[in-house]
């Protein structure tokens, strides 16, 4: 399904699809279609016998870097917070955190079922990982993803994931408040937020995990699909665009986090096409926001992080922009682990977050006060 995306250069009517539209909407190509058949294909590892129950925790973060945003989405977010079997026995102990991002389309609570979580982590630390904190933030917005980008439109959601989000598990958690304890993890659109996060923040986290992330190339122009410009224009409402095929959806929360006008209401965005021509300055702006476009500015920020991992499946239409992300590392000389393994977008990535997500965290996660 996603390679048809990657490489279909017609459209269900048999019009020629915009690959301004579509390629350089990197999340039509990329992102599960739906967190119902994401889940579907998603295979589960056995439970790990003799497991610990970790505890859950919903609770509400409240984002001073979402506020004022334009499309009103919520200030207050929900996020799932799981805590290691002796968080509640060994009372005077510290621990370090992963921040795992949930793809497009799903919001945390989707991506713990996606996840498998908290079995998946159960099991991994049953075979042996050290005992961490997880905290999965939710960052669905009107548009149903927020792409971990700043903007006025949708909100600051960069700097929520980075200071909002830390900042608060830090204070009401036993938390090893240093760089060094914290991993960055996400899959998809998730991945795309952990390799922008990433690279911009190594101030906040010391280990970066990189989960099938789209989203990675800035691509250019072509004709324009006028049915598909005339849905999106149309769109005034919250409740028109929760009516759009998926695609398109994905193409508002594209233009509400990469493309955001506060001159240009309802929506508060500028889309690649107009009128049915397609605009040069909104596709740039798409374009600036593609990690194989700015990674090279972000080098001595990667060096800084003590261990680097990226996946993809070799079924999965990401794997191509994945190795080229890779390859510039190789070619800066930043350490990184990058493994295509057997499977499609989605089918592995329960087993991948027990089996390898939570044990690169464990080895590379500073798990003392003394972390430098």
């Amino acid at each position: 399904m996603l390679d048809w995306f990657r490489h279909s250069k017609q459209s269900a009517n048999g019009e020629p699809m915009s690959r301004n539209l579509v390629s350089a909407l990197f999340i039509a190509i990329v992102l599960p279609i739906g967190a119902a058949l994401a889940q579907v294909q998603t295979e589960v590892p056995a439970p790990v016998p003799g497991a610990k129950p970790v505890t859950v925790e919903r609770i509400k973060i409240h984002g001073g870097a979402l506020e004022g945003n334009l499309e009103g989405d919520a200030v207050d977010r929900d996020a799932l917070v799981f805590l290691p079997p002796s968080y509640a026995t060994s009372k005077n102990r510290r621990y370090p955190v992963v921040y795992a991002l949930h793809g497009y389309s799903i919001g945390a609570e989707q991506w713990s079922a996606e996840i498998h979580v908290p079995q998946t982590i159960e099991g991994a630390f049953a075979q042996g990982a050290s005992d961490m904190i997880v905290v999965l933030p939710d960052s669905k917005t009107v548009h149903n993803g927020s792409m971990y980008s700043n903007s006025a439109t949708t909100g600051n959601f960069e700097d929520y994931i980075a200071h909002d989000v830390v900042a608060y598990i830090d204070a009401h958690y036993r938390t090893i408040p240093n760089r060094m304890s914290r991993g960055l993890v996400g899959h998809s659109m998730g991945g795309y937020g952990a390799s922008r996060i990433g690279m911009k923040h190594p101030e906040v986290f010391g280990s970066l995990y990189i989960m099938s992330p789209c989203c990675l190339s800035a691509r250019g122009g072509g004709p324009v699909n006028s049915e598909n410009s005339k849905a999106l224009e149309a769109v005034k409402t919250p409740a028109q665009s929760a009516g759009l095929p998926f695609m398109l959806r994905a193409q508002l929360a594209s233009a509400a986090a990469w493309s955001p006008d506060p001159k240009n209401p309802p929506l508060y965005l500028d889309l690649p096409t107009k009128d049915g021509v397609a605009q040069p300055d909104v596709i740039a702006k798409w374009a600036a926001n593609a990690p194989l476009a700015f990674v090279d500015q972000y080098i001595a920020n990667l060096r800084q992080y003590r261990a680097i991992a990226m996946d993809v499946g070799d079924q999965d239409g990401l794997r191509v922009d994945a190795g080229k992300l890779h390859d510039v590392f190789d070619r800066y000389g930043i350490g990184n682990n990058f493994e295509i393994y057997h499977g499609t977008h989605t089918s592995a990535v329960a087993d991948r977050f027990q089996n390898h997500v939570m044990p690169f965290f464990s080895k590379n996660l500073c798990s003392t006060d003394k972390c430098n």
